[in-house]
């Protein structure tokens, strides 16, 4: 393929994306899968300059709005950003800039914005009264959607919204926003719309956007959509300041709805650090965001840059690495759960997400598969954010060619062969079958793990090793391991059979609710653990107590008394109780108080990677033991965790004198109470 032909391809396949994006909200690749092919155009045409047409992607801004819609044209283009993804890639912009500057080293200073995922917004304001609002359209000429941007409450009717305010009303300007999908608005969405059996949105910006084009504005205004504004588009009868830091403020005084989560960025070393952090916390904030938007701060200086093609030079856009990519689903496997749950997983064809390469990703229920309509053979949206377990949002409809097969409800367990069961009332597919070795080994795993029993050098391979060697017929035969069996095994040599067995003897210190919850009662984690043996004294009380007392515990519902009365009525569970008691393991609530005081009144910071939990579960542990975990570091801070790869929040404790502490450190500090 030559190089004209190429690029041709591009720009169709480009424009069919743009269109799938901005007009029918209802994309069928990534944002990241977009952006690869974008590139490969953008750098094909640098290459390749008189092949550059006025019509090609790379010099339009956006795709052409709705015929349902009137047309509105704006008073400035509309554009958007180039895009840097690493810290090398805005020091390069920097050194590009640097050239066009009257001193190429020139001192800069910067404002890093969130880069918001949702529908950007033109809205016109005259003599202080909102006149008109725009999608962005195509840069140029946008959709009229006055009538539906007055129901978004956020958004200011008249300006300056404070009366007391010094400032008055200028003659016109036309402001740039993003309107956007609370994420918790969202997920409260989804739930209700699964409860009434209709079909759940795919992901918030789309839902914000379809939202906004709705032709009846009362559809419009049951959508509990917000905004933020960032810039002047076009102002007449007001002087606004040249830095974009005080715009900012400017904005915030007429009462526009500004980020809090702007930051101002006295160099560009500054910039990079801010971005890291962004990467860190873009999954603990309540709205969705796919970058940062690094601007210069002196707004005059970043005008006189002008343009490369639709990008402006004096602002770039640093992209976040991809949470979501499209991929086939090639098939969908059964896991059999330590509680005997049928779970469906999908088998994906790879995809890096993020860094990592996704093979596999929960589909969580068969009600859920049957909700959204996935089918093998469909290409699929799969996210993946932080430590959560990869997941398919949905199928990308558009893409079927006829040959998907539905997905099937298991009839049988895949291990051991028994009838599959589906009580009435419950979405869970189980296997019933109390000796299907593969519970057994999930029992045992959840067992050990490290939110339940914590069991050092007991991990998953020795769970499966030594179910099928038989030495294992229930979690109470842990405690009767002999080094003599275990030095039989494969690859267990005297130090570690010694490591493993003082992991088990120290684990039966552990407190009565940590023991309860290693017990895998359905319905009963750790929270739902400390409730009960708080409220009941211990095990012994609460397996005594019957489902009408256990529903008199605050936050017990009917659900969890029937499971838990019914795992204690089973003729076997009795028998695994008492080799536990026998083993030494506390079964009352007399330890309780003790470990969950040791980490009281701290407050911890945690950052990189540790060796062996989880943020979740480093979190999980410290409040276990009475502390608070909080997302930034402070002078209230008493403690950063920190393991590998911590970045700014390191620094930022060492400025502060703050302790540093590792893993073992913080077991050691958390079981420093505890006799």
């Amino acid at each position: 393929m030559t190089p004209e032909e190429r690029i041709n391809q591009l720009r169709s396949e480009i424009n069919y994306h743009l269109y799938r994006y901005h007009v029918l909200d209802s994309p069928v690749i990534s944002d990241a899968q977009y952006d690869e092919i974008y590139r490969e155009l953008l750098a094909l045409e640098e290459r390749h300059p008189g092949l550059v047409t006025p019509d090609s992607p790379t010099q339009r801004a956006g795709a052409e709005p709705l015929d349902a819609f009137e047309k509105v044209t704006h008073p400035a283009p509309i554009l958007s950003l180039a895009n840097a993804f690493s810290e090398e890639d805005l020091h390069a912009w920097r050194k590009r800039i640097g050239r066009l500057l009257p001193q190429t080293d020139m001192h800069l200073d910067y404002v890093a914005e969130p880069k918001l995922d949702g529908l950007t917004v033109v809205l016109t304001y005259q003599d202080g009264a909102f006149v008109q609002g725009a999608t962005r359209g195509n840069g140029e000429v946008g959709e009229d959607i006055t009538q539906n941007l007055r129901t978004v409450i956020s958004l200011p009717r008249r300006i300056p919204v404070d009366p007391r305010s010094d400032l008055s009303a200028p003659a016109t300007i036309v402001v740039r926003g993003e309107v956007f999908f609370p994420l918790d608005k969202f997920e409260a969405l989804n739930e209700a719309r699964a409860a009434a059996g209709e079909p759940l949105y795919m992901n918030p910006r789309n839902t914000a956007a379809g939202s906004l084009r709705q032709l009846d504005p009362a559809k419009t205004a049951a959508r509990p959509l917000t905004l933020y504004c960032y810039d002047f588009i076009a102002w007449q009868g007001i002087e606004l300041p040249d830095r974009q830091w005080d715009r900012l403020e400017l904005l915030r005084n007429f009462g526009f709805p500004v980020s809090p989560d702007n930051v101002y960025c006295e160099n560009l070393s500054t910039v990079g650090q801010v971005y890291q952090r962004w990467i860190e916390k873009r999954n603990e904030i309540n709205y969705e965001v796919d970058g940062v938007v690094v601007k210069i701060n002196d707004r005059p200086l970043a005008d006189t840059l002008g343009f490369v093609g639709k990008d402006p030079r004096g602002s770039i856009a640093m992209k976040f690495p991809a949470q979501e990519k499209t991929t086939k689903l090639l098939d969908v496997q059964v896991n059999v759960g330590r509680t005997g749950i049928l779970a469906p997983a999908a088998v994906l064809e790879a995809v890096e997400i993020g860094g990592v390469i996704v093979r596999n990703a929960t589909l969580h229920n068969y009600d859920e598969i049957e909700r959204k309509d996935i089918r093998i053979g469909d290409t699929v949206l799969v996210k993946r954010a932080g430590d959560v377990i990869p997941y398919i949002i949905g199928p990308v409809v558009d893409l079927r060619d006829g040959s998907e097969r539905k997905i099937e409800r298991p009839t049988r367990c895949p291990v051991c062969g028994e009838p599959a069961v589906q009580i009435a009332g419950e979405v869970a597919i189980t296997c019933d079958n109390p000796a299907c070795p593969e519970q057994l080994t999930r029992r045992v795993e959840y067992f050990v793990s490290r939110g339940a029993m914590d069991i050092d050098g007991f991990g998953s391979q020795t769970a499966v090793l030594l179910v099928e060697k038989e030495l294992l017929h229930d979690v109470g035969d842990i405690y009767s391991l002999r080094k003599e069996d275990l030095l039989d095994l494969e690859g267990f040599k005297d130090k570690k059979v010694d490591n493993l067995l003082a992991g088990i003897e120290a684990s039966k210190a552990q407190a009565a609710d940590r023991v309860l919850t290693a017990l895998g009662i359905r319905f009963v984690g750790s929270v739902v653990a400390a409730l009960l043996v708080h409220e009941l004294g211990g095990i012994d009380q609460i397996a005594a107590a019957g489902e009408e007392r256990l529903q008199q515990v605050e936050g017990i519902g009917p659900q969890t008394a029937i499971s838990v009365a019914g795992w204690f009525g089973r003729e076997k569970n009795p028998v695994i109780l008492q080799k536990l008691r026998s083993a030494g393991l506390n079964f009352s609530a007399q330890q309780q108080a003790d470990q969950a005081e040791t980490l009281a009144g701290l407050t911890f910071v945690i950052t990189g990677t540790l060796p062996t939990m989880s943020r979740t579960e480093a979190k999980g542990f410290i409040e276990e033991h009475g502390g608070r975990v909080t997302g930034s570091v402070s002078k209230k801070t008493d403690y950063l965790l920190a393991g590998e790869k911590a970045g700014s929040k390191l620094s930022k404790a060492q400025s502060l004198g703050v302790q540093i502490l590792d893993e073992a450190a913080l077991q050691a500090l958390a079981h420093s109470g505890v006799d």
